[in-house]
């Protein structure tokens, strides 16, 4: 008897095991390369503690590295040059202070036990705080911040960003724009739990860094122009939008009153469980174009979002405004931001002593 073959369900397995399989690959790489951060860590440790006696600056020179480098290199292959045996004292140095003293304790457990003693499970636990890559920790070592560099440590492990998505949330100051978009009293909590979407505001920069867009070229450039760029690099706005965000439709329209409206994009923050309706505008903002987005979040609010919804946030994206105009304008308690948008990355040493200014004025006002 011949077997009768259904060529969908076969379909739906073969994606479901491929998705296993791709799924599998990527836990293994990222498990040797969690093995290998531990070992880098582990390897800076002692040198540390054998050379320096576990004092900050070494009491030594190159010497000592280089014949390391040497013998290492000899047993093992390449992998242990001068400068990345110094990464690795580096980088215990800079990661003592902040990660699990479960890694001290099993680290010295070690040397009067032996290893199969010890349980896999004690080691993972010892271990947990290092999930990037050793390329993300070598970049992260560089940021001086410990405020600055735990909040991108977080984000970054949260997101999954690579290092190429990292050195862009850097340079594009994403820290100290978040900072300066909330409440003081807010602030440290960036660096103890990265960023918390629990309500509108929590979404909210100023400035919107879109240089990705490449818009900085041209000297003159229309809000269709923008609207399409955007489109164009539509994951790179929805990851400089922030967490939550997904795609509903560009030029959305609805029709109230016999009269026909189109909202330039939609979009839905799955974490705050609402739309986020974005008007795009090139030159100054009006309080009409306030007006006008009330209008839409109004309509989205009794028309679109169910009961079960929050209400709809509103952003106007513009390159100026007048901050008194828009807190004149809108109420207290509204549900709509006016941001600027700006096509080059900023200037992240003037956002930093910006935001310093910021904390001691606020200090000043208690």
């Amino acid at each position: 008897m011949r077997e009768i073959v259904n060529q969908a369900d076969t379909d739906i397995l073969v994606q479901k095991i491929e998705i296993l399989i791709e799924e599998s690959r990527k836990r293994v790489v990222t498990q040797v390369d969690s093995v290998m951060v531990r070992t880098y860590y582990e390897i800076g440790r002692a040198i540390v503690e054998n050379q320096q006696h576990g004092e900050v600056r070494a009491g030594y020179g190159k010497g000592v590295l280089k014949q390391l480098s040497q013998r290492l290199n000899a047993k093992f292959g390449k992998g242990f040059s001068v400068d990345n045996l110094e990464n690795m004292r580096k980088f215990y140095l800079t990661y003592r202070d902040t990660k699990s003293e479960t890694v001290s304790r099993i680290s010295q457990k070690t040397k009067s036990e032996t290893v199969s003693r010890i349980s896999d499970g004690q080691i993972r636990s010892a271990y947990a705080d290092f999930t990037l890559s050793w390329s993300h920790y070598l970049f992260l070592m560089r940021i001086e911040n410990i405020d600055e560099r735990h909040f991108y440590e977080m984000e970054s492990g949260k997101n999954n960003w690579n290092l190429r998505e990292l050195k862009r949330q850097f340079n594009s100051a994403l820290y100290e724009r978040l900072a300066l978009s909330t409440e003081k009293d807010k602030v440290m909590e960036l660096s103890r739990k990265g960023q918390v979407v629990e309500r509108a505001s929590d979404v909210i920069k100023d400035p919107y860094i879109l240089e990705f867009l490449g818009l900085k070229e041209k000297p003159e450039y229309s809000e269709s122009d923008l609207e399409s760029r955007i489109i164009d690099h539509l994951q790179e706005f929805l990851m400089e939008m922030g967490k939550g965000f997904t795609f509903v439709g560009r030029q959305v329209r609805f029709t109230f009153d016999e009269e026909h409206f189109r909202v330039d994009l939609v979009l839905y923050n799955r974490l705050l469980r609402c739309f986020v309706l974005v008007d795009l505008k090139i030159g100054k903002l009006r309080h009409q174009d306030l007006g006008q987005m009330q209008m839409y979040v109004n309509y989205y609010d009794r028309y679109e979002k169910t009961g079960d919804e929050n209400p709809t946030i509103g952003i106007l994206l513009c390159n100026e405004k007048s901050d008194s105009m828009v807190e004149l304008t809108l109420p207290k308690d509204s549900n709509i931001y006016a941001s600027k948008y700006e096509l080059y990355l900023p200037d992240k040493k003037l956002l930093q002593e910006k935001l310093i200014e910021w904390l001691r004025e606020e200090d000043g006002n208690e």
